[in-house]
C-alpha cells in the first residue's frame, strides 16, 4: 500500500514551518563569528524542523471540526477524510519524539527542552485552549512561534543570549498584525467555526487600528539590536526602509482600496520577516571582517 505521503507533508504545513526553520538558522549564524557547528547546522535544523512539523500536525488534529467549516482550511487532509485521526496522531507523535532525540542526543539538551516547550505551547496551550477562549489568542500565544532563532542560537552556542531574545521579540510583536491581517480577510470563516478572532469579536474597524498599533510597535522593537549594539547600519537602515513598507501597508488598512488588501497586507508581513532576518546576517557577515580589521559597522559603538 502506497502511503499518501504529500498528504502527512501537507499536515507540516511547510511554508509555516519554513519560515520559522528560516529564522532558527538565522538564529545560528548570528550566534557565532563564522560558519555555525556542522551537528548544530545539520541536527539542529532538522530537529526544529520536526519539531515544527509535529506541532502543526497536531494543529491539524486538534482543529479538524473548525478546519471542515472554513474555506481556507477544508482542503487539509483530516478535513477532506484522506487521513484518518488516529493516522495523524500516530505521525505527530512519532515526528515529535524523533526531533527531541535529534535534538537532545546530537545537539544539546536546552535546545531540546526550548523547542518542546515551543512544541506544546503551539499545539496544546494555543490551539487546544488561547484559540477558542479569548480574541487575544495570537498575542499570548505568540510567544510558541517567536522562539525559533532563539532555538538556532542555543543549537550553536549551548546557551541563552539577550540579542537572541530580541530576536524572539521582534518575532512576538510582529505576529498580532501580520495574523490579524489575515484574519481580517477570512473573517467570515472563524465566525462560521466559532473562533473568536478579533474581527469576529470586536470588528473589524477596531481589527485595523490594532494591527497599526502593533505596527507602530513592531518598528520600535526593531531598533533594539542597533540600539544596543548587536547589529550595526546595514541592519539599521534595512529595519527602517522595511518598517516604513510596513507602516505604509498598515495605514493603508484602515480605509483599504478594496476587500483583498488585508491579504495584501498579509503577504508583505511574510516577506517583511524574512528579509529583516537577512538583513541581521547581512550585517552580521559584513561586522565580522572589519571587527577583525579593527574597524567597525555598529552605530553606537565608542
Amino acid at each position: 500500500m502506497t502511503l499518501p505521503l504529500d498528504q502527512y507533508l501537507q499536515l507540516t504545513k511547510p511554508r509555516v514551518v519554513a519560515l520559522l526553520v528560516f529564522c532558527a538558522v538565522i538564529g545560528m549564524f548570528l550566534a557565532v563569528p563564522g560558519i555555525p557547528p556542522w551537528r548544530a547546522l545539520v541536527f539542529g535544523t532538522l530537529g526544529i524542523w520536526m519539531a515544527s512539523g509535529s506541532a502543526a500536525a497536531f494543529n491539524h488534529l486538534i482543529d479538524e471540526r473548525i478546519d471542515k467549516l472554513m474555506v481556507r482550511t477544508s482542503r487539509r487532509p483530516l478535513a477532506t477524510g484522506h487521513l484518518k485521526p488516529r493516522q495523524v496522531l500516530v505521525f505527530a507523535v512519532v515526528l515529535g519524539i524523533v526531533s527531541m532525540l535529534v535534538l537532545a542526543l546530537l545537539v544539546n539538551v536546552l535546545t531540546a527542552c526550548l523547542t518542546f516547550a515551543g512544541l506544546i505551547g503551539y499545539a496544546l496551550v494555543y490551539t487546544a485552549y488561547l484559540k477558542r477562549a479569548t480574541p487575544q489568542n495570537i498575542v499570548i500565544g505568540g510567544l510558541a512561534g517567536a522562539i525559533p532563532p532563539v532555538l538556532g542560537w542555543t543549537a550553536a552556542t549551548g546557551g541563552l543570549h539577550p540579542f537572541a531574545l530580541q530576536l524572539c521579540l521582534i518575532i512576538f510583536v510582529w505576529t498580532p498584525p501580520h495574523f490579524w491581517a489575515l484574519a481580517i480577510f477570512r473573517r467570515d470563516d472563524y465566525a462560521r467555526a466559532g473562533v473568536p478572532m478579533l474581527p469576529v469579536t470586536h470588528g473589524v474597524a477596531y481589527t485595523r487600528w490594532q494591527v497599526l498599533f502593533y505596527t507602530v510597535l513592531l518598528v520600535l522593537v526593531t531598533l533594539l539590536p542597533a540600539i544596543t549594539r548587536n547589529s550595526g547600519l546595514v541592519y539599521l537602515g534595512g529595519a527602517l526602509v522595511l518598517g516604513a513598507g510596513f507602516l505604509y501597508y498598515a495605514i493603508r488598512l484602515l480605509d483599504p482600496p478594496d476587500e483583498y488588501f488585508a491579504m495584501r497586507v498579509f503577504k508583505y508581513s511574510v516577506i517583511y520577516l524574512m528579509a529583516l532576518f537577512a538583513f541581521l546576517l547581512a550585517d552580521h557577515w559584513l561586522a565580522v571582517p572589519l571587527a577583525q580589521q579593527g574597524l567597525t559597522l555598529k552605530p553606537l559603538a565608542s
